[in-house]
């Protein structure tokens, strides 16, 4: 597996987004949203680097649990009002496909 792959590059964890939540924020909600974020490269890899087949797809799956709930952090984002529309729709962007990469590979491992 390429290690870049949906890396923390990759995945909807935009600093410059974050830094722009209000300071009430930044200890609670800015904090899960870069552990989900970070989560999802970090599971990627540490997959990556098991030895059983059944190992790595465990970590793609939490990896897929984490896209999920940056879903919802986006959700409640907008919803709270904190970022523009054009900002959340990159931001969405960015996870949605990492989403369907990590599904793909999801689908692979289940299917072999």
């Amino acid at each position: 597996m390429d290690r870049s792959f949906c890396g923390v590059g990759r995945t909807p964890c935009s600093r410059p987004a974050i830094r722009r939540l209000p300071p009430d924020e930044r200890f609670s909600l800015a904090a899960q949203w870069r552990r989900a974020a970070y989560s999802v490269a970090l599971n990627l890899a540490e997959g990556a680097a098991r030895t059983s087949r059944a190992n790595f797809r465990r970590h793609v799956d939490i990896a897929r649990g984490s896209l999920d709930e940056l879903e919802s952090i986006l959700e409640l984002v907008r919803a709270l009002d904190y970022l523009s529309e054009s900002e959340l729709q990159a931001l969405r962007a960015s996870r949605s496909n990492c989403a369907k990469m990590v599904a793909g590979l999801l689908r692979r491992l289940r299917d072999d």
